[in-house]
């Protein structure tokens, strides 16, 4: 490697070979290499594909609206504001350009995946508002429990009373739940269980639980942010194929 200049601290040079290596002894420097894996592998397909081309007036339109909304519709303002960041307005368009091509490339890359990939990711997807009580003893569970399904008390003052979780302050409450994150077993009573059911006590982590099903959150592929999570995460894992499959070598030494 080549020992060029990279940095110049106090005017002393610091080469780019030095910069690796004070990447390596900070443990920052295998992060360093996936970024840059990462853009390179982004670029190389944008260059060889030919579905992602962005028409110009929808750059151009961007970069109006955006001096529009940070108000740098003066050409000075937005020269000086050029300057501040290091930019000049060639590098500024290419990286505006370069946001609609990734974003293209993402679409591209995923869309014969995405419906598939929904169905394997719905269940963690899918959500439900869980109250719970939580206490150590089987037979204080029990009596918990007969004291809900026969209302002689509200789950929320039992919770406040009794349970040994942290929402017991908000009556148990613990708020929307991945439904895939839950437990096998009580993942199942959830899906048979219908709005306001308690659930028999059950024994997880060493204690034992009572479960108040709230509401139902189902997701949809309609929906735009669920398809975004979706596009994220399928685009993620090609980059991650491209870059197994790539033959990489470090040189450390010049």
């Amino acid at each position: 490697m080549e020992s060029q200049s990279f940095l110049t601290v106090d005017g002393e040079p610091i080469s780019l070979q030095q910069s690796l290596m004070y990447l390596r002894a900070t443990g920052r420097l295998e992060p360093f290499i996936s970024d840059i894996l990462r853009q390179y592998v982004t670029e190389r397909e944008i260059k060889r594909r030919e579905d992602i081309a962005i028409e110009p007036g929808t750059i151009e339109q961007s970069i109006i609206d955006f001096r529009l909304e940070n108000q740098l519709t003066d050409a000075k303002k937005f020269q000086d504001w050029l300057n501040s960041n290091g930019l000049d307005f060639s590098t500024f368009h290419s990286q505006v350009a370069a946001r609609f091509q990734q974003a293209k490339l993402k679409e591209v890359v995923t869309k014969d995946k995405l419906s598939e990939y929904f169905i394997e990711r719905k269940i963690f997807l899918d959500r439900v508002v869980l109250s719970r009580i939580v206490v150590e003893q089987k037979e204080l569970a029990a009596e918990l429990y007969s004291q809900l399904t026969e209302e002689e008390a509200s789950f929320e003052e039992l919770a406040e009373e009794y349970s040994l979780a942290e929402e017991s302050v908000a009556g148990g409450m613990m708020g929307p739940v991945s439904k895939g994150t839950l437990p096998e077993e009580l993942r199942a009573a959830v899906d048979a269980a219908v709005l306001g059911t308690v659930l028999k006590p059950l024994e997880l982590e060493e204690k034992w639980c009572i479960f108040r099903v709230g509401k139902f959150l189902e997701t949809s592929l309609e929906n735009q942010q669920v398809q975004q999570i979706l596009r994220e995460e399928l685009f993620e894992k090609w980059l991650g194929e491209q870059i197994q499959n790539m033959q990489i070598q470090v040189q450390m030494n010049s």
